[in-house]
């Protein structure tokens, strides 16, 4: 009775038209207009409205109006982008469909701090190093722009750290505590030392012991951010990251074992044991960093170059094995870029550039006996290199009519060496050859408000190390890059004042070679090329700020946002041995996802936020025989805050998590076999504390 009246009513509310993007330059006027939505794409920031991509930014105010130990709320407002958690610390990310080939992590997706990217050369992406509370803003492209940021074929992800452009002088401590033994505690300070340097330092420690057995997290992370503009047309930019990430891993369950006690960890079956007797979990400790330099030659001629790597040692026990890696990785991104505005009707830009990067990866595999490494399986050597050769060229025309183009040359190679059990010296090669990803896009602005939108591009994906060299232990030689083409349309609508933005796309992408995971019967997993997968998705989002300046009323600020996505992707030709797919939904992808989020400012300075998001049933393995249920997630927080000053506040905020208490399973595991395809998720449960910030 009560899951049902809760959603009755907040779907009630829903009614309303929905809220603002969020984004790094939002602010209200005296004369409550939104300032025009930016984003960091494409060498530079320009607004939303004019973008011949589709586009989105989120800002930290809407990180932290929601659980601010995770970036899983805020990344799942943004339609056609879905965040998942298999357990505490144990996070996937699918940008248009891409979960299928991500059993953790993230796959085809390329992501970005700043100018770096975190990507690394074997196509990995460690996401869950980052602090959500060191984030001053996420800039998202959907879609493949390998073009101009190498190999992808879901889109690009980039981070803004904060420290960069600091404008306020700013510390803040925030502690908090919650449900199933969650303690959290970030510390942050920004420094505007004078008009040339800035910097930030940002520390968080996060622990949690989870929903179900054999779940634990801990994590703690330290982040430094530099500014130092030494001269007029000269500026410098430096990021530091380390973290230490621990976490458990419960393993999934069948149907029946989820009913029976949706809290067990993976039991023993057969000869294999379970994930609390082998410990199962994860172990990460990262440094990344970069440097970047920005010099403005000339009016019209500027230059960017940046070095970047990280070197990581990860550790896993796992069911059927101990696996410890060491990954190294080196790389360097440059181009010039050329601007031409001398003309009233008629601005033009070029850029062209380069980016790389080398791997270095140490792979060992030892037996597991109940979490102790003990005799050797198998031991690789595994280097890789990407080069991605770039070039761009954008007209505008009368203010109103943009024409882009942009062409990308991407090569990339695995180099191997088995160590053990019969140590070669000689080392064996996988070309994926070279490919030319071009895009050919255009925007036009119908009016001031109003724009449309459409755009040609390739994607493309090689298998990452971790598809190539699998938990089976075995180096994948068949395995071939994904390529397709995609072709989608799109429109934007502002109102006068931008209290009112709507836009939508619809697209249409043929992958060739989609790559797909499977497991062997000891659980071990393998991938293989699933031929072809047919992606059409509509995404429509809807933002409003409806607002009540009369400081007497009850209300004084209500914004409301809405997202849909309908995805009906379909196998193409798709055979496995000896059995048939072809023309199945795809794995793991559902076909809608409703997001919806309402933030209410009430006097006394009190904030309300409401988030709900709907995920409709999925299939969890290719055959299309078992389905993951559809479920309604609500999410509430407030936040008072008391203000000594203008500079100086003491905030107090209280969260529930799964309001509706929805019985349900996320980070599906993908083809399980012995179907152990459920991770139950948590029930209701709640978190407060308290932030200072000075």
């Amino acid at each position: 009775m009560f899951r049902t009246a809760a959603l009755l009513f907040f779907t009630s509310i829903l009614t309303i038209p929905s809220t603002t993007l969020a984004q790094t330059t939002d602010s209200i006027s005296n004369h409550q207009e939104i300032v025009p939505v930016n984003i960091n794409a494409y060498f530079s920031q320009q607004p939303l409205l004019g973008l011949t991509a589709t586009a989105q930014t989120i800002d930290s105010k809407l990180i932290e109006n929601q659980q601010t130990t995770t970036l899983l709320p805020a990344l799942n407002t943004v339609a056609g982008l879905r965040m998942e958690e298999r357990s505490p610390g144990s996070y996937r990310l699918a940008m248009r469909g891409s979960l299928i080939r991500s059993p953790f992590g993230i796959r085809n997706v390329k992501i970005y701090v700043d100018e770096f990217p975190m990507t690394d050369a074997g196509g990995n992406t460690y996401l869950n190093l980052i602090d959500p509370a060191s984030i001053q803003g996420i800039h998202i492209l959907k879609g493949p722009d390998g073009s101009l940021y190498g190999a992808n074929s879901g889109g690009v992800v980039r981070i803004q750290p904060k420290g960069f452009d600091v404008t306020d002088n700013q510390a803040s401590l925030l502690i908090s505590g919650g449900s199933f033994g969650l303690f959290q505690e970030q510390l942050s300070v920004q420094r505007q030392v004078n008009d040339k340097y800035h910097f930030s330092f940002d520390q968080s420690f996060i622990r949690s012991d989870g929903y179900r057995e054999n779940t634990a997290l801990n994590k703690k992370t330290f982040q430094t951010a530099h500014q130092w503009k030494y001269t007029q047309s000269n500026q410098l930019r430096f990021f530091a990251l380390y973290s230490d990430v621990g976490y458990r891993t419960p393993g999934g369950l069948t149907q029946s074992q989820m009913d029976e006690n949706p809290k067990m960890s993976r039991p023993p079956a057969g000869p294999n044991p379970g994930a609390k007797e082998q410990q199962a979990g994860i172990y990460n400790k990262t440094f990344f960093g970069g440097l970047v330099h920005a010099t403005q030659i000339s009016e019209k001629l500027s230059h960017s170059i940046s070095i970047f790597g990280s070197h990581t040692d990860f550790e896993n026990p796992f069911i059927t094995n101990y696996e410890y890696r060491k990954e190294q990785n080196l790389g360097l991104r440059t181009y010039f870029s050329y601007k031409n505005t001398d003309q009233e009707n008629l601005h033009w830009q070029i850029q062209i550039g380069y980016e790389g990067q080398k791997g270095w990866n140490k792979i060992d595999n030892f037996d597991n006996e109940g979490g102790i490494s003990t005799n050797p399986q198998a031991k690789d050597n595994l280097d890789n290199t990407q080069h991605s050769f770039f070039y761009r060229a954008m007209t505008k025309l009368y203010q109103r009519w943009t024409i882009e183009g942009s062409i990308g040359l991407n090569q990339s190679t695995i180099t191997y060496r088995q160590r053990y059990p019969e140590s070669s010296a000689s080392k064996d090669n996988i070309d994926f050859g070279g490919i030319w990803m071009p895009r050919v896009a255009t925007s036009y602005l119908l009016t001031d408000r109003l724009a449309l939108r459409g755009s040609i591009s390739k994607g493309y994906s090689t298998p990452t190390i971790a598809e190539v060299r699998s938990s089976d232990n075995l180096v994948n030689t068949d395995l071939e890059a994904e390529t397709g083409t995609n072709y989608e349309i799109g429109g934007r609508f502002e109102s006068k004042r931008r209290r009112f933005i709507a836009d939508l796309s619809l697209y249409h992408y043929d992958m060739q070679n989609g790559i797909i995971r499977q497991l062997r019967e000891n659980g071990a997993e393998y991938y293989v090329n699933a031929g072809e997968m047919i992606q059409k998705g509509i995404e429509a989002s809807i933002w409003a700020y409806l607002l009540t300046p009369q400081q007497k009323q009850w209300i004084q600020a209500l914004s409301v946002q809405s997202s849909v996505s309908y995805n009906h992707y379909r196998f193409g030709e798709y055979l496995v041995n000896n059995d048939d797919f072809s023309q199945n939904k795809i794995t793991a992808v559902p076909d809608w996802v409703w997001s919806n989020n309402m933030s209410i400012s009430f006097p006394k300075r009190f904030d309300f936020n409401i988030a709900h998001i709907f995920t409709s049933s999925m299939p969890l393995n290719d055959a299309n025989t078992v389905f993951a249920d559809k479920f309604h997630l609500v999410q509430l927080k407030g936040n008072w805050t008391y203000r000594f000053n203008n500079s100086r506040q003491l905030q107090f905020f209280a969260g529930i998590d799964n309001l509706l208490n929805e019985q349900y399973s996320l980070g599906n595991d993908i083809n399980a076999f012995g179907n152990r395809f459920f991770n139950p998720a948590p029930t209701r449960n709640y978190y407060g504390g308290l932030k200072v910030i000075l």
